[in-house]
């Protein structure tokens, strides 16, 4: 019920309960725009925008899903239209003819560590990246990642194969260059 009056206060333009939300979801929010733009200058100047962004659109928040989901797609959004403004390579056309076949099997080697896995991931080309990213790390589905990527959930689901693919192959040459 807190969050809710807190929710209904900054809908009333209430400075404070606007600083209360902040508070309570700035540092995880930052860690979500570090993972996509690892650097805390751009993961600040995406956060700041988020929340200008979700302060302004306050009124379209309907309680479907809690305000830290909603809040957290207006983060990514914001992360995904920095890289875009910088150019990235975010989005490729031809790959909605293409089926992909869930795979939903995400295990690794017991010797290979989480920050192997992280290295790995952010070394994928960004299309690929991404989509793994939003799937695995901020657990969004495919219907979410065609929405903020736009592209069909055929495409996501063909990416995030083909970056699984790519992360597990990057693993296993880890791997084998350690000696393991």
């Amino acid at each position: 019920m807190f969050k809710i009056d807190v929710v209904a206060k900054c809908k009333a333009n209430d400075r404070k309960a606007q600083l209360k939300l902040y508070e309570q979801y700035c540092d995880g929010m930052y860690i979500v725009a570090m993972r996509f733009l690892q650097n805390s200058d751009d993961a600040e100047d995406a956060l700041q925008d988020a929340f200008i962004s979700a302060f302004q659109k306050i009124h379209q928040f309907s309680g479907e899903v809690t305000f830290g989901a909603w809040l957290k797609r207006i983060v990514v959004n914001k992360c995904i239209d920095f890289l875009k403004s910088k150019k990235q390579d975010l989005l490729s056309l031809e790959e909605h003819h293409m089926q992909a076949v869930d795979d939903d099997d995400w295990s690794v080697g017991s010797e290979i560590c989480i920050d192997e896995v992280k290295g790995a991931i952010q070394n994928l080309p960004g299309k690929y990246r991404y989509v793994v990213l939003m799937y695995l790390v901020e657990g969004f589905d495919h219907k979410e990642i065609a929405q903020v990527l736009e592209l069909t959930e055929t495409t996501s689901r063909t990416r995030l194969l083909r970056g699984k693919g790519y992360l597990k192959s990057a693993l296993i040459k880890k791997g084998y260059g350690t000696g393991s």
